[in-house]
């Protein structure tokens, strides 16, 4: 794949979590996948990513995610954006840095670097959900 098309398929994904079509976002994953929030463990396969969506998008009434600069360096798309969204009466904003390795059109390892205080306290919790 060339870096045009590395950077298509991140747009894809982002466009997918924009209009919450958890579906086509699992389906953007290679088969044996990793999406791998680093402060937690990684989660390996559709499966495992469609489980945790199920669980972080529950209540979830609105997210963008808000791309500040996106661009392809030794092969992986670097994305710093903000995350914008409404989940169960409280609005959240995080920046984030996700990391993207695609190959063959799918993503095989996606990264994502972001304060997972600032995150909880958005989504109005107060304990991590994952833990």
């Amino acid at each position: 794949m060339n870096d045009e098309e590395r950077l298509a398929v991140a747009r894809d994904m982002v466009e997918a979590w924009n209009t919450l079509d958890w579906e086509r976002v699992v389906g953007l994953f290679a088969p044996d996948g990793v999406l791998h929030s680093v402060m937690q463990e990684p989660l390996t396969g559709r499966e495992a990513i469609r489980n945790r969506l199920t669980v972080l998008t529950d209540g979830l009434e609105r997210l963008s995610l808000q791309i500040r600069a996106m661009g392809v360096i030794g092969g992986r798309v670097f994305m710093e954006r903000l995350d914008v969204f409404d989940v169960r009466g409280s609005h959240g904003e995080v920046p984030v840095v996700g990391v993207l390795t695609i190959r063959d059109g799918l993503v095989t390892e996606w990264l994502e670097y972001y304060d997972r205080a600032t995150l909880l306290r958005g989504m109005g919790l107060a304990q991590d959900f994952a833990a």
